[in-house]
């Protein structure tokens, strides 16, 4: 087996792992899973869309659709686990709060029943200040992507 592109992968992280290293909780904590993290790169969590979230009782109740914030909120959580994972245990429960969001795009709806995989890439970091941009997709279409910069703050 050829490890050349694992090296320095972490096995997946579930939803407890993701409690222990970043402060949302439900009903604001938008992914589920991180199913890929190589520190310091990049990250893909996963954010299984259920009808039951509250966000769809008002959003469109009769065609629900996931709001595009809440995508790049998915986004921004991605990337806050890559940043904790990347420091290591001494960034555990500080808060990553949004600085900018640029060229944010929404391609077509998320909505219940999806799984949306949030892509996330480290494009550089100086001190507390983090750069990411991420992609969302569904079964591989690009769903919605964005620049985004957050600053690393304790909690």
């Amino acid at each position: 087996m050829d490890t050349a592109g694992q090296e320095g992968r972490v096995p997946d992280l579930d939803i407890l792992r993701i409690q222990e290293m970043i402060p949302h909780r439900y009903p604001f904590l938008m992914i589920d899973r991180v199913v890929e993290i190589i520190p310091n790169e990049s990250a893909v969590g996963i954010k299984n869309v259920s009808i039951n979230e509250p966000h769809f009782a008002g959003h469109f109740p009769q065609r629900p659709v996931m709001p595009g914030v809440l995508i790049i909120e998915a986004m921004a959580q991605t990337a806050a686990v890559l940043v904790v994972q990347t420091l290591g245990p001494q960034a555990e429960g500080k808060l990553v709060y949004f600085m900018s969001v640029d060229d944010a795009r929404f391609r077509r709806p998320v909505v219940p029943g999806d799984t949306l995989h949030v892509h996330v890439a480290k494009q550089r970091n100086r001190g507390s200040v983090w750069k990411f941009v991420g992609q969302a997709k569904v079964e591989g279409k690009l769903v919605a992507e964005a620049t985004y910069s957050a600053m690393l703050m304790d909690a």
